[in-house]
């Protein structure tokens, strides 16, 4: 699966994912390596989760390539995913 390039070297690098609750969010996905929390993203309404992961995906690839991390817990819905 292609779209899962940047989460499969993250986690090849030691970093991880995690997918579950935050309340109040029923479900978040967030992406960190060993120094960084580089996203953090709400699971939108009647989104599945292959399209929550492909995002988490351009997120990851958006905070090595850009510097940019996006926070839709604590900063709302982004619109660069």
């Amino acid at each position: 699966m292609a779209w899962t390039n940047y989460i499969e070297a993250l986690i090849e690098d030691g970093g991880d994912i995690t997918i579950g609750a935050l309340p109040p969010h029923k479900c978040v996905a967030t992406a960190a390596d060993a120094s960084n929390c580089l996203a953090m993203l709400v699971r939108r309404d009647d989104e599945s989760l292959n399209a929550l992961l492909k995002r988490l995906d351009k997120a990851i690839g958006l905070a090595w390539s850009n510097d940019t991390f996006v926070d839709e817990v604590n900063e709302g819905v982004s619109d660069l995913l």
